[in-house]
């Protein structure tokens, strides 16, 4: 019986390399579809915390988790050898910038030797699916000569294919199954084999001529966001020195029932897509002599948002007779969007950095990230407020009591028209 059968019966081992928000919820998805699956996680407190059912992340099934350990459908491992018997394998590693904002490719490369590996010792052939975010030509140009390097041939001893991870986390409506996935083999053999697998557990397929596609239009989704984002941040300083409230301006603007999509302004961007992603194709540009431009002032706009924030904190102050210098600053929310308890590229820390740069005393609540930096969360109550000079909203949690900071008698920047909207819901 060849792959493309196994795979319709759910037959093979599926190893899923990386479990973090992309990984897990996958892994939890094909394990749920019938298949036995092996999660491949480099970090050992995540692993014993997941081997005990906990529930890492926000609107992770903690009873699903349990069942499916218990079936022994689901199993956690950090020993890259347990690949061998996996007949499919998914990576869903990190791709994080350098320093220098340039792409840091060592997870992908990293895994791809794991895989390679696992490909000589183990069962063959295999299909190989990429869904980490990278930059068009980094599955053909980066992963496949890994796996090639020693002798082993595409579509022989291997499959390779690119599918977009395309997970937003917190949000209850659309999840793996529910949400369309694209595809994009390297040759339409291992595109067949790839499409195979994800019809066993998500509803709709979408199949593109090449993992190039795949990867451009993934960073194009996240660029698309980045963009508009920008526009409406740089919208939101104009209006600012305008006295116009960017925020009826928005609404305003939404009741437009076409040509229009309502993005609202923020204090900077964070989360592992949108403010990495454009800056992958530009770097990509680059090799091309062509220059991002459109795309790098979206990235710089955004980059630059806490910064402006710093300064509405400091005007409000003054608009009370208060110095930032030896003040006490509360900070609402670090984590990068509501109802989540992640804080990659969270445009907070900058907030912090430049408040502490002002000999500012900061603290911060977040009840989805207990600990930050060097912080830990503090308790919401009137006694906390009272000792506060002022409060920066910068995550709009749903659980938070913003009546409670709305009537603390303290100055209050609202990034995210926070405790507007509280009221609007009332």
């Amino acid at each position: 019986m060849g792959l493309n059968e196994d795979i319709i019966s759910k037959r093979p081992r599926v190893g899923v390399i990386g479990l973090g928000y992309v990984g897990l919820p996958l892994a939890l998805a094909v394990a749920s579809a019938g298949f036995e699956v092996i999660g491949l996680e480099k970090e050992r407190d995540k692993r014993m915390r997941l081997m005990q059912g906990e529930a890492l992340y926000e609107g992770l099934d903690a009873e699903l988790l349990q069942r499916l350990i218990a079936q022994e459908k689901f199993r956690v491992s950090g020993d890259p050898s347990d690949l061998n018997d996996c007949k499919v394998i998914c990576t869903c590693v990190p791709t994080p910038l350098s320093k220098n904002r340039d792409p840091d490719l060592s997870y992908v490369e990293e895994s791809a030797c794991q895989i390679e590996a696992a490909i000589r010792q183990g069962e063959k052939p295999k299909l190989v699916i990429v869904e980490s975010t990278s930059y068009p030509g980094t599955t053909r140009d980066v992963v496949e000569p890994i796996l090639s390097g020693r002798g082993l041939k595409s579509c022989f001893d291997f499959h390779l294919a690119y599918s977009p991870e395309r997970v937003d986390p917190g949000n209850k409506k659309w999840d793996i199954s529910n949400t369309p996935k694209l595809i994009g083999g390297v040759n339409e053999c291992c595109g067949d084999l790839a499409e195979a697998f994800y019809r066993t557990f998500v509803n709709e397929t979408v199949r593109v001529s090449s993992p190039e596609v795949a990867e451009t239009a993934k960073v194009l989704e996240n660029i698309f966001r980045g963009v508009n984002i920008a526009l409406v941040n740089e919208l939101w300083m104009l209006c600012d020195r305008m006295g116009i409230d960017i925020w009826e301006v928005v609404k305003a603007a939404s009741t437009k029932p076409f040509g229009f999509m309502t993005f609202w302004p923020g204090p900077g961007l964070g989360g592992h897509c949108i403010p990495v992603d454009p800056f992958y194709l530009a770097w990509k540009a680059r090799e091309y002599d062509f220059q991002t431009e459109f795309i790098e002032l979206a990235g710089k706009v955004n980059l630059n948002m806490p910064y402006f924030v710093t300064g509405l904190v400091g005007r409000e102050m003054n608009l009370w007779g208060k110095h930032l210098k030896g003040s006490r600053v509360l900070i609402i929310g670090v984590a990068y969007k509501p109802d989540v308890g992640d804080s990659r590229e969270t445009p907070a820390a900058k907030l912090i950095e430049q408040l502490r740069e002002m000999e500012a005393e900061v603290i911060y609540h977040d009840p989805y990230i207990p600990a930050f930096e060097t912080m830990q969360s503090v308790e919401l109550d009137e006694e906390m407020l009272a000792g506060c000079d002022c409060i920066v909203i910068m995550t709009a949690h749903s659980g938070i009591d913003y009546e409670l900071l709305a009537g603390s008698g303290v100055p209050i920047v609202d990034t995210r028209n926070a405790i507007r909207s509280s009221r609007s819901e009332a």
